[in-house]
C-alpha cells in the first residue's frame, strides 16, 4: 500500500503533529474524561476525512499525529476537533462547568503544529534523481525522432 492518499486531482501525504492543552493546563485528561476526549478526537478526525496516525493523551495535554487532506486547513481541522470534543465532554461531565474558571471553554486557545515530512537530504536526492531521469528520457525521445 502506498503511503500517499488520493483525491480527485491530488496525490498527497500531509502529516501533522498537533499539540494542545486543556484550559489553564489543568490535569483533567485522566479516567473517563480523558477516555471520552480521546474517543471524540478520533471520531471527529475521521468525520473530516482525516486519519489518526498516533494519539497520545497525557493528563494535561494531547499529542495527535494526523494525516489531513490538503483541501482542509489545519486551523479549521483543529477548531472543529477541539470545539466538538469540548461540547461533548461538557455534555457528559457537567460537573466541569460548575467551576467558574471553565466557562464554556474546555481547551485553552491555540495549539502547536509541526509537519512530519521527509528528510531534507532524501528530498535533495529525489530531485537530483528526477532531473537525471528526465534528461535520459529526453535523450531517448530525441534519438527516435
Amino acid at each position: 500500500m502506498s503511503r500517499f492518499r488520493k483525491l480527485t486531482h491530488t496525490l498527497w501525504h500531509c502529516q501533522y503533529h498537533l499539540v494542545w492543552v486543556p484550559k489553564y493546563r489543568y490535569r483533567v485528561l485522566d479516567g473517563q474524561v480523558g477516555h471520552e476526549a480521546k474517543i471524540c478526537i478520533q471520531m471527529f478526525t475521521e468525520q473530516t476525512n482525516s486519519e489518526v496516525v498516533e494519539l497520545n493523551m497525557q493528563l494535561d495535554h494531547v499529542h495527535l499525529i494526523a494525516m489531513i487532506p490538503p483541501k482542509l486547513s489545519i486551523s479549521d481541522f483543529v477548531g472543529k476537533v477541539k470545539g466538538r470534543s469540548a461540547i461533548r465532554v461538557f455534555s457528559m461531565f457537567s460537573e466541569l462547568r460548575i467551576k467558574k474558571y471553565w466557562g464554556n471553554h474546555f481547551w485553552a486557545p491555540g495549539y502547536c503544529d509541526d509537519t512530519v515530512g521527509l528528510d531534507a537530504e532524501m528530498i535533495r536526492k529525489y530531485v537530483k534523481y528526477q532531473e537525471k531521469k528526465e534528461r535520459i528520457q529526453e535523450q531517448l525521445q530525441l534519438k527516435f525522432n
